[in-house]
């Protein structure tokens, strides 16, 4: 199936969104039922979360330790200031666990894919909510085996 004809994501926006696992893990998120997602301080990743809209999907990437995709998310809430920032200037969007990743999607595999060559996670890789293109979307779900 392509991505253009997959309707788990038809008229959705895809995006990658990464947490420290030893700050904020995936299995918080699972624990919380719904997490708050603040603290972005990057002008792009920013404008990226005001992009947002109840319904889009994000690939839940745990940075630093496993740099690795474990699952998938759904925008709950969009369009929230950031409850961390006392001048209410950044943004922050409300998300839900939606399933995890057969296997996760390491970087290293990720980098080592010529068709993800153009993927934001590795052109800006210190950007920390990034859109994913709906062909990169497909490819990893089949490199992850499908969700659980």
């Amino acid at each position: 199936m392509t991505a253009i004809a997959n309707p788990a994501i038809a008229g959705k926006q895809l995006w990658l969104m990464k947490s420290e696992p030893d700050a904020y893990s995936y299995d918080d998120l699972i624990a919380e039922g719904e997490g708050t997602w603040d603290g972005v301080r990057n002008h792009l990743a920013a404008r990226n979360l005001r992009t947002m809209r109840a319904g889009d999907l994000a690939f839940f990437y745990h940075s630093n330790i496993g740099k690795e995709i474990v699952a998938v998310i759904t925008i709950s809430v969009p369009g929230l200031i950031d409850p961390s920032d006392p001048d209410g200037k950044w943004a922050a969007v409300k998300v839900q666990p939606l399933a995890r990743l057969a296997r996760p999607v390491t970087l290293a595999t990720i980098k080592a894919t010529p068709a993800l060559a153009d993927m934001d996670l590795l052109r800006q890789s210190r950007l920390s909510v990034s859109a994913v293109r709906p062909e990169e979307w497909t490819l990893i779900l089949d490199m992850a085996g499908g969700l659980i």
